[in-house]
């Protein structure tokens, strides 16, 4: 099976994004998986600190149930719970056959580049 990568983007024309990806796909071979957010506030809100410490304790551990899960993480059930439904969501994370959480990407890569956005005239 081969490893499956993903690279995280900020670009805020999410339809251009979605063509490049598409174009990507036309290739016949896995070229890995994007996922676009359109600012970096909507990056940084959606993937705090605590859920990159879930995602890579998932890629370190393999598949574990949240109370595990959490306390692998030295957290609350509860909020180790809502963590991971984000990132169910966001589709960093996955649930396998047994209900277990996996992160299935050996390799996720940001790529962000931040550049000043023209002002708007009032």
């Amino acid at each position: 099976m081969e490893k499956r990568t993903l690279t995280i983007t900020l670009q805020a024309d999410w339809k251009a994004a979605l063509r490049a990806a598409g174009k990507a796909a036309q290739k016949g071979s896995y070229q890995g998986e994007t996922l676009n957010f359109q600012s970096p506030g909507a990056f940084f809100s959606r993937l705090t600190e605590r859920r990159w410490t879930i995602i890579n304790t998932l890629q370190q551990g393999g598949a574990i149930g949240v109370r595990e899960l959490a306390r692998q993480v030295g957290r609350d059930v509860k909020r180790v719970h809502e963590d991971t439904q984000a990132l169910l969501e966001l589709g960093l994370i996955e649930k396998n056959d047994a209900g277990a959480l996996v992160c299935p990407y050996a390799d996720i890569h940001v790529d962000m580049h931040i550049i000043p956005q023209a002002q708007v005239v009032a």
